[in-house]
């Protein structure tokens, strides 16, 4: 059973927030899959089913971003996933321009608090995970109110795409492999690389 979790906060006043574009993407592959993600158990919204032919649990933690770990733990714990082979989360990053994607195999939470109480959890590093780009923070917001904010109308479509991407990535994961996810999706277009190291020069100054 392969497990993949998005991050986010439960209830309505959260819903189309930064914090929450790894809930926007469960819900982009429950409908392209027709996988219903329901029902209640290990503290979130769970659905089983199959993506490509692989069986998958589809989650979604009710427990609040900073203990999305407590969740996790209890459905790796339940279907004896091995966290390096069979977990996918899918979270926002403000390191990352407006719907860029970043794959990686295993690492630390980089000042994620979702990341940090999964690693909490499981006491690895060692799961997958797909960081989605929600812009950086300016420097005037405080970090909360950024990431508890909502797109733009010009950033929603950039969004759209990359949770778009980010659906597709899952799929490539599962059925070629983290490693070939990462040499398609880790490429930043050129737009997004001039911006990014335009972003490295100013913190460098």
């Amino acid at each position: 059973m392969n497990i993949i979790v998005g991050l986010g906060n439960p209830t309505a006043q959260y819903e189309n927030t930064r914090h929450n574009v790894g809930f926007d993407v469960i819900d982009l592959l429950a409908e392209r899959y027709g996988i219903s993600v329901t029902e209640r158990k290990h503290r979130a919204y769970c659905g089983s089913g199959v993506i490509e032919g692989h069986r998958v649990l589809l989650m979604k933690p009710q427990t609040y971003m900073n203990a999305s770990g407590e969740s996790i733990q209890s459905a790796v714990q339940f279907y004896k996933c091995d966290p390096a082979r069979e977990l996918i989360v899918l979270c926002d990053d403000i390191n990352l321009d407006v719907g860029r994607l970043r794959i990686r195999k295993k690492g630390s939470a980089g000042g994620h608090n979702g990341l940090k109480n999964i690693i909490a959890h499981l006491h690895t590093e060692e799961f997958h995970r797909v960081r989605i780009g929600v812009g950086h923070k300016p420097e005037a917001y405080d970090l909360v109110d950024f990431v508890l904010g909502r797109f733009s109308k010009a950033e929603r479509a950039q969004i759209d795409d990359g949770e778009q991407e980010a659906a597709e990535a899952v799929k490539v994961m599962l059925t070629e492999g983290a490693e070939a996810a990462m040499n398609v999706f880790n490429r930043a277009k050129k737009g997004q690389q001039e911006s990014e190291q335009a972003a490295e020069s100013e913190r460098k100054l």
